[in-house]
């Protein structure tokens, strides 16, 4: 299969030991996922409303931080993604659009 990578061009960084600015942006990109992970599980058990208000309202603020942080690497060519087949993803949702009849009506 022939996979095509979607990705912009490189933004030259120093190769040194020290940490260079993709390093950094991609440290925090990592953090900022495994946040908004934790703030998914935290949400899921919290029965008090008020405090899920506002864990709610700390895991917006930090999942767009983390989608500016993906634009950011992915602008400057530091992260790329694969193109999707479109025969694989036909295929995909013939296999899941079968799904929703089993859903409950509302």
């Amino acid at each position: 299969m022939n996979q095509k990578k979607i990705k912009n061009p490189e933004t030259q960084v120093p190769k040194t030991p020290e940490m260079n600015d993709r390093d950094y942006i991609n440290d925090l990109l990592a953090t900022e996922k495994y946040m908004t992970a934790s703030y998914c599980t935290a949400l899921n058990e919290f029965s008090h409303d008020a405090l899920y208000q506002e864990v709610l309202g700390i895991f917006t603020e930090t999942q767009n931080c983390q989608r500016e942080l993906y634009n950011l690497m992915f602008k400057k060519g530091w992260y790329g993604v694969e193109a999707a087949d479109q025969q694989q993803l036909q295929q995909t949702y013939e296999q899941f659009s079968g799904y929703t009849n089993q859903f409950p009506h509302h």
